[in-house]
This record gives C-alpha cells, structure tokens and sequence, in this order.
C-alpha cells in the first residue's frame, strides 16, 4: 500500500468518523472511521519509511586487473 492507498484511507476514515452520524445494529461508524484513519496515517509512514531505505543503498564495483606479463608493478604498502 502507497501513500495514495493511506490518503484514501484517511479520506474515507474522515468521511465516516465525522460526516456520518448514524448507527446500525451493533456498528459503529464513527470507530470505524477512526480505525481506517489510523490505518491511513500507519500505511503512509511505512511507505515513507520504506521508500527512505530503499533510496539509502549503497552499490560496490568490483573490478578485476590481470597482468599478462611485462612489467610488474611492485605492490604497495
């Protein structure tokens, strides 16, 4: 889930946390909107989260020289 996936949960949490007055039989609608705002605020800063490490990688090359004779350098201390 990305940072859209959080915003539409906060919008939809928002939606019936506080537009929605009404109560069926042993549901609640304003707890529920409260659980998919959190939902939301959780799922965007994991994605932040995750996106910072996956930016904060560090890659090594690696390379390979062969002498095929001639002059040798002398190795270095």
């Amino acid at each position: 889930m990305y940072v859209g996936g959080g915003i539409a949960l906060l919008v939809i949490g928002g939606i019936l946390a506080f537009g929605v007055s009404d109560r069926f039989d042993g549901l609640d609608l304003t707890v529920i909107g409260y659980v998919l705002m959190a939902g939301g605020v959780l799922a965007i800063v994991l994605s932040l989260v995750m996106n910072k490490q996956r930016t904060n990688t560090s890659h090594t090359e690696v390379v390979e020289r062969r002498n095929t004779g001639g002059n040798v350098p002398p190795p270095s201390i």
